[in-house]
């Protein structure tokens, strides 16, 4: 098959799940078939970035990613009935690139990445599949119903035309891509096709467990690119709420383990930093130059505290493959198979969040029996070849 790819966001560097979905989809599909890619590309991204995906796809066309906050777009949205986010991905470039892509080559189909930038196709008679990574209206609900009161009528004005058009563009696609049942459940279609997340399970190898508990130090690790707001959320909440209760039982209990909290990512804020700042069981590391496996070779454990977002988190998976035991909320697991005191341990609260937490690092057997586990449900579940394959049956299912 010849596939246009319409994309929101040029899916390198891998600084994020997005990116390393539709990289890890795209390097497997283009063995079989002939790929273009169209996508906004971000300031930071480079030539070479372009390069790397011009090694996987047939060609590449990319337009300016347009500043998101603007006063411009703020004014636009709130005179509009569109909602902020199909604001600011409005792109009369991208439209007429497509248009010419589309009357020099002949396309059997129109996969789109996320269906904010679906509103930027012309008017076309050739089947289209809209994969969604999350449902976004609730991502955004989410955010609102904890924002200061004074804004919160006019994010949840935003949410309910955020929710207007997500769903007006579910319709028109031909076929309907979500990432786990929980997405699928809330799309308003009978004929939505499940397309899970994934891991590279070769590059995440599983690391015997025993060798963690023999380290002198456990570090604790929170892993996350800090833009985005519930990184901001989960760290603020593991630095204020969870970590004093960890520190606290550790030091006044039989355990004389030395622990940190390790807080990898980039773009960590000064205002999180200084959270920690007088605390010096905190690492703060945000140059951190290891590939993320490395970073999971040397933590003991991660905590994915998500209480902000939809979809499935990355990081929670590629712990898994690792053989890296999890504590995360039930929303962190909301789009997986895993089960809480099978595969991780979930709590939604500090306090319980902290036991599940010295749990796994006073049971060596507990923490054995959960890593093992979840292994084997990333390698059954979650592997990039087997969703690639999946996503191939849905475009070849849109001919037909």
């Amino acid at each position: 098959m010849r596939i246009l790819v319409v994309s929101s966001y040029l899916p390198y560097p891998l600084f994020s799940g997005g990116s390393i979905r539709l990289y890890s989809l795209l390097r497997l599909l283009a063995k079989n078939h002939k790929i273009t890619l169209v996508c906004e590309r971000r300031q930071f991204q480079t030539e070479d970035d372009i390069k790397e995906m011009r090694k996987i796809c047939e060609k590449v066309i990319t337009v300016k990613r347009r500043k998101q906050w603007s006063i411009k777009n703020i004014l636009k949205t709130g005179f509009s009935f569109n909602p902020f986010l199909i604001t600011g991905h409005q792109s009369r470039e991208m439209t007429e690139k497509i248009k010419e892509e589309l009357m020099r080559e002949r396309y059997d189909l129109i996969h789109v990445e996320t269906f904010y930038v679906m509103q930027n196709l012309p008017v076309i008679s050739i089947p289209i599949v809209l994969v969604e990574h999350n449902i976004e209206y609730l991502v955004y609900k989410r955010f609102a119903d904890k924002a200061p009161f004074f804004v919160k009528p006019l994010l949840l004005a935003d949410v309910l035309k955020l929710k207007r058009k997500e769903e007006f563009f579910w319709q028109r696609a031909t076929k309907l891509v979500a990432v786990s049942n929980i997405e699928k459940s809330i799309m308003r279609r009978e004929d939505v096709a499940v397309v899970p997340n994934g891991v590279d399970i070769a590059r995440f190898a599983f690391r015997e467990t025993g060798n963690k508990f023999h380290t002198q130090e456990k570090r604790v690790l929170f892993i996350g690119d800090f833009k985005w707001m519930q990184n901001r959320d989960g760290a603020s909440f593991l630095i204020k709420e969870v970590w004093p209760i960890i520190r606290s039982k550790l030091e006044t209990g039989n355990s004389k383990l030395d622990t940190k909290l390790w807080i990898v990512g980039k773009n960590i804020p000064e205002g999180i930093k200084e959270l920690g700042a007088n605390d010096k069981s905190i690492l703060f590391d945000s140059n951190n130059k290891d590939e993320t496996p490395v970073i999971f070779d040397k933590s003991f454990l991660l905590l994915a505290p998500i209480r902000i977002g939809g979809g499935t988190s990355y990081k929670i998976l590629e712990a898994m493959a690792s053989g890296t035991a999890v504590v995360t909320t039930n929303l962190g697991i909301e789009g997986l198979e895993a089960k809480d005191g099978i595969h991780v341990l979930t709590a939604d609260d500090a306090h319980g969040f902290a036991a599940a937490a010295i749990k796994l690092l006073e049971d060596k057997n507990l923490y054995k029996t959960l890593a093992k586990n979840a292994r084997k449900l990333v390698e059954e579940n979650y592997d990039w070849n087997t969703i690639a394959e999946k996503l191939e049956k849905v475009y070849k299912s849109s001919l037909s």
